[in-house]
């Protein structure tokens, strides 16, 4: 993806990023723990929900397919950590009122956060109407309480260009955070294409958050995407209020980074879901 030359040097100065234990402990604040496998059940969401309190502090929330909603509100009860959900997932093509009706229904069952996938192939084919319908559609249901990401689904955009405009029309349309990727396509997250819509978000001029998801499970990749926020919206920008990460085997990283080993607990680690 080819970027200005202002976004270029952006993404060089990050590319050498320092990742060591303050950082590790930062970006598990930011973390949407996330397991979406085809085979998950409720022992797999209850063991999720466990390690979102960590020896380092707990994540952010924890993202998990709307049927277990309600498995993740009780397991998370008292612990401060949000419940996120998926919808119109991971293809994008529902409408505008199936995409509401599914929203509604989450959001009943106890659902914080929503991730809406935009419907990206119809924008890229260069329909613009109907897609922010079904992102005016999930704003609405969302009101004004439960906070919603939309999936740009970054790696399936030809150009930097047209990924800009539909971060700026989903902007427009009531996002609270950009989202790279649902993690199901390739390529999925990737640095260049968050510099542009962290410059999208910076050039809006609203307090809209960035969500880096599919593909990241290292520290010293955290710290990269981290600084590239940084220089594009300044330091302290990033916090778990305007920045996340949406993965499962990064945890394990970033705890060893922050010198709690590789992981706790004693219940099986949820697979990774597809670029997750």
């Amino acid at each position: 993806m080819k970027l200005s030359a202002d976004l270029q040097s952006a993404l060089d100065a990050s590319a050498n990023a320092p990742s060591d234990a303050d950082l590790a402990r930062r970006a598990i604040g930011m973390l949407d723990l996330t397991s979406l496998n085809g085979d998950d059940n409720d022992r797999v969401v209850e063991a999720l929900c466990a390690r979102a309190a960590t020896p380092a502090g707990p994540v952010a929330a924890v993202c998990v397919w709307a049927r277990f909603v309600p498995t993740a509100r009780r397991a998370l009860e008292g612990s401060g950590v949000k419940v996120a959900t998926v919808v119109n997932f991971p293809g994008g093509e529902a409408d505008a009122a199936a995409v509401a009706a599914e929203t509604r229904r989450a959001i009943a069952d106890g659902a914080d956060e929503i991730d809406v996938v935009l419907p990206y192939k119809a924008f890229i084919d260069g329909a613009r109407t109907q897609p922010m319908n079904v992102v005016k559609a999930c704003r609405e249901a969302c009101g004004d309480t439960v906070l919603m990401k939309v999936i740009l689904e970054s790696g399936a955009f030809p150009d930097a260009d047209l990924l800009a405009w539909a971060a700026r029309d989903s902007i427009a349309a009531g996002a609270d955070f950009l989202k790279t990727s649902t993690g199901k396509t390739q390529p999925a997250a990737t640095l260049p294409a968050a510099a542009v819509m962290l410059d999208s978000i910076y050039e809006s001029g609203k307090p809209v958050g960035f969500k880096a998801s599919g593909g990241i499970r290292d520290a010293a990749e955290a710290a990269r995407y981290l600084a590239l926020a940084d220089h594009i919206l300044g330091d302290g920008w990033a916090t778990p209020q305007t920045f996340r990460f949406g993965a499962s085997s990064l945890l394990d990283a970033l705890l060893a980074a922050a010198g709690h080993g590789a992981g706790h607990g004693g219940e099986r680690e949820p697979a990774p879901a597809g670029g997750y």
